[in-house]
């Protein structure tokens, strides 16, 4: 019998929760969860927790796991201002009491019941300031989160950033230097570490379009202020291929199972 402690080859091995998280069968949370309800085979054998695995080890998932991985959720939101996206902070509540009956957009065409079970674990999968307005996503499901947020997630993120320059603000494009536009597309560094390049450019003569594929904290604001812009209004209107399209402020729906990131 294989020994699961090893590969055959007797490569590196890789923890188990991290192996199945690498394979996108679920987050390392969720492995563990399930490694320790007894639903997950290694080579045959019943896995245990923090068990090292090869890669050509053999992993086996009950299908019970899958049963209540299909129960998840995941909630599209428009934020408003005023909110902020994780936990409450200076006396600011967290996105996530917007998510209730009464908010969920009346164009919704997904399948699911809201039931406040939904929300047990329910958490946003990327930042968005408490200054700004747009698309936030907040899950249950773990692969979701690491798609957005993985350490190796190289998801589009899209803004429509307006902006002043100095006392101007208004055809901003017509006096802002093209040289400071070629330094927010490539040529930031924020605490020492250098910016991936970001597709930016003039959406309208006082709003610029950013895409970024990386979620440094208040990134956008602190490249307007590198470069001696101010920004008036930030909005998330884009995450990979799911758009906030008509989804109005302060509401939301939950992302349909024909769509994905």
């Amino acid at each position: 019998m294989p020994d699961p402690q090893s590969d055959n080859n007797n490569a590196a091995t890789t923890r188990l929760n991290k192996r199945m998280a690498e394979l996108g069968l679920c987050s390392r949370r969720e492995a563990d969860d399930w490694i320790a309800k007894g639903w997950v085979k290694v080579d045959g054998q019943v896995a245990t927790m923090g068990l090292q695995v090869g890669p050509r080890s053999r992993i086996e998932v009950d299908p019970k796991a899958r049963g209540q991985q299909r129960e998840q959720v995941t909630v599209l939101l428009h934020k408003p201002m005023g909110y902020v996206s994780g936990q409450a902070e200076d006396g600011y509540e967290p996105a996530v009491v917007l998510v209730q009956a009464r908010n969920r957009w009346q164009g919704d065409r997904a399948a699911h019941k809201f039931n406040p079970g939904q929300l047990r674990g329910l958490a946003p999968a990327g930042r968005l300031d408490i200054d700004s307005t747009g698309l936030l996503v907040l899950t249950q499901d773990g692969r979701v989160a690491r798609q957005l947020i993985g350490e190796d997630s190289n998801i589009e993120k899209e803004y429509l950033v307006r902006v002043a320059f100095g006392a101007v603000a208004t055809d901003v494009q017509r006096v802002f230097p093209p040289v400071q536009l070629v330094r927010l597309r490539h040529g930031l560094s924020l605490d020492g570490v250098k910016l991936k390049p970001a597709k930016v450019d003039w959406q309208n003569p006082e709003q610029l379009r950013f895409v970024l594929t990386e979620g440094r904290k208040r990134q956008i604001r602190r490249m307007c202020e590198a470069v001696g812009l101010k920004v008036l209004g930030l909005k998330r209107v884009r995450i990979g291929r799911v758009a906030l399209g008509q989804l109005p402020v302060g509401q939301w729906r939950y992302l349909d199972a024909t769509e994905g990131f």
